[in-house]
Formats: C-alpha cells, sequence, structure tokens
C-alpha cells in the first residue's frame, strides 16, 4: 500500500525544488520542528525529488515512473529510511548485531507498507552503533538503481553514543560533513537541540512548521475518511496542526482508554483480578503501550475529579497513578509497577 501523500509545507518544498535544480541543495539537511508535522514523510518527499525519473532535479516527483512508485512503496533500493528500533535479542558480534538491525528495519518497513499510518516508536527504541554501522555500510555502495542515494534518518535525537564504539561514530560525523558525491542525508528530529553538537554543527538545519487547521481538516476527510464536520473541528483542534497528533487520537485514543478501564475493572475485582492484570503486562517497554494505559487512566480520573465524585479519593488515586507513570519512564518492570499501583488503588474504594 502507497503511503499517503504529503500534505501542507508548500513553502519548503517550493524552496527544495528551487535548490535542486540550481544545484544548491545541501548534502546534509536537519528537518526539524513540533512531534507529528510530517517532516519523515516531507524527508521522504525530498527523496522521491531526487531519485524521479521524470522531474530529473528540476521538480517534485512525478509520483508515477517506477522510481517514485517503489519511494511510495517504500521500497526504493536507494532510499534508506532509519527510524529507531529496539532488538529483541542481542548479537554476539558486531556483525551479527548489525545483520539484526538490518532485520528490525526490513520488519518496521514492512508494516509501514501494509499500515502507513504509523505510530511513534516504543520509548526504548534507538539509533545504536549496530544501526550506524549499517549507515556505514551501505553508505559505500554504489546506487542500486538509479544516480542518488538518500538516507532518512527519522528521530535523529535518539542517535546514541557509545563508549568503545567511537571509531563508527566518527566516521558517520565524517560522512555528514563530506558525504559521497551520490548521496544526501536527511535527519529529523523534534527535538534538535538533544543532537550531539558535532552533529548539529555538520547539518543545514531546515525549520517545519505546523500546518493550517484547514490542511489537517482536508487529510482528516481524505485519509481517515471522517465526515462528521463536528467531528473533524473538534479532532482538528486537539492536533495543534499536527498530522501526527490526528492519527494518535485516531488510532490510540480509544485503546488506551478501554486498557485504563479493564485496569480499573480489575482492581474493583479483587487480587485474583489485580495481580492477573498485572502479569499479564509485558515485562518490558514500560515506556511504550504501559505508559500510554496510565495516560488512559490519569484523564479517567481527571474526567471523575471534574464530575465531584468523591474528589479526596479521587486526587490520592491520581498521585499514585503518577508516581506509577514517573516508574514506568526509568523502564521498571510494568508487571511490578501495575500490581503495586493496583494494591493502592484497591485501598481507596
Amino acid at each position: 500500500m502507497p503511503i499517503p501523500a504529503l500534505y501542507g509545507h508548500e513553502g519548503i518544498r517550493s524552496r527544495l525544488v528551487g535548490a535542486i535544480a540550481s544545484g544548491r541543495l545541501p548534502q546534509a539537511l536537519l528537518f526539524e520542528g513540533p512531534r507529528g508535522v510530517g517532516k519523515q514523510r516531507l524527508a521522504l518527499w525530498l527523496a522521491q525529488a531526487l531519485v524521479c525519473d521524470r522531474a530529473k532535479g528540476k521538480a517534485e516527483g512525478c509520483g508515477e515512473c517506477q522510481h517514485c512508485r517503489l519511494v511510495l512503496k517504500l521500497s526504493h533500493p536507494d532510499v534508506h529510511w532509519f527510524v529507531p528500533v529496539e532488538l529483541s535479542k542481542k548479537g554476539a558480534d558486531a556483525d551479527k548485531q548489525v545483520d539484526l538491525v538490518a532485520e528490525a528495519l526490513a520488519e518496521e518497513m514492512a508494516e509501514r507498507r501494509e499500515r502507513p499510518l504509523y505510530e511513534p516508536p516504543s520509548g526504548l527504541a534507538s539509533h545504536g552503533i549496530a544501526s550506524v554501522r549499517l549507515v556505514l555500510r551501505r553508505l559505500v555502495l554504489t546506487p542500486a538503481f538509479g544516480r542518488r542515494k538518500v538516507f532518512v534518518i527519522g528521530d535523529a535525537e535518539r542517535l546514541v553514543p557509545q563508549t568503545g564504539a567511537e571509531a563508527a561514530a566518527n566516521a558517520l560525523l565524517k560522512a555528514l560533513e563530506e558525504p559521497p558525491a551520490d548521496t544526501v542525508f536527511v535527519l529529523t528530529s523534534s527535538e534538535p537541540d538533544a543532537l550531539l553538537p558535532t552533529i548539529q554543527s555538520r547539518v543545514v538545519r531546515v525549520r517545519v512548521a505546523r500546518n493550517a487547521d484547514s490542511i489537517v481538516a482536508v487529510f482528516a476527510q481524505r485519509e481517515l475518511g471522517l465526515k462528521s464536520q463536528r467531528d473533524i473541528a473538534e479532532r482538528v483542534t486537539a492536533a495543534d496542526g499536527s498530522i501526527g497528533k490526528l492519527l494518535a487520537t485516531e488510532e490510540g485514543a480509544g485503546g488506551t482508554g478501554q486498557t485504563a478501564e479493564a485496569f480499573q475493572a480489575a482492581v474493583a475485582g479483587g487480587a485474583v483480578q489485580r495481580y492477573g492484570f498485572a502479569l499479564r503486562q509485558a515485562p518490558f517497554q514500560a515506556r511504550g503501550g504501559f505508559t500510554a494505559m496510565l495516560d488512559g487512566l490519569l484523564e479517567q480520573l481527571r474526567e471523575r475529579a471534574r464530575a465531584g465524585g468523591e474528589t479526596a479519593r479521587v486526587v490520592e488515586a491520581m498521585a499514585c497513578a503518577l508516581e506509577a507513570r514517573g516508574l514506568a519512564q526509568g523502564n521498571v518492570n510494568p508487571q511490578l509497577v501495575a500490581a503495586v499501583l493496583a494494591d493502592q488503588l484497591a485501598g481507596l474504594t
């Protein structure tokens, strides 16, 4: 399934096309801006413009040639999209770790081809040193299909420096400073100040702003099939110019709320149900779905507080949930946190 069209950012797109046509496009760019505004989709749009067989560096990608179709299907051999990954197993040596990262990225791209409106990476996903080595391994290859290679490194603030791997890190910095003539790097970040200063100094920064509400509304109608004007207006207001936020409310709000309700039902159901719920949590990735469940629980408790029912107990329950969320951000075992929180909430009923 092709990825959706790029919505908005016309000013940046025009400037980038002009830079390509005049031969002035920097070879290392950093797209920075609020989370969910479409930085990685913009980077893929740029990659399409660079490899398009008909545009030939003078216009946007045509969307029809084989190069464009392969980019839109996330299958172009010369467009390398690196996203943070979390490895489920560890390799015994450096080469094996690189192979595991390649497998994880391939699986992630396969999933995004099936579900192009993807969710943010888990809290533990990162660009580890094995990802850097994979970039370097692919960097030395000649383009397989076109004239250029494009490397898109999403959520670049998750590039993790690692003691003992300085050679690979320095090689990446060198590549950003002096990329091969046939290569363009596009990094994206919602936290550009979290990037290493040595990386910041080697890229040209491009600010990607929020979209107008009218553009987000068009996306909601065309891509999500929303028809109710009231629903669209509420969702667009909550998105605050970020299509990513719109997708988060579309894909995550219902499931998160249901999980929080299931947790509260388990709390009310007695010790067996409480501990059963806790044991059903994955023993890792506390900063992923488990944190989202706690956020849903907090929102439900806030609604109860606003309704004015047993305010003192609700406030105490919120304090317990906030403490649990803080522990989850420290990546404490979710099963243990859920069991303790369930006992605390049971004691308040």
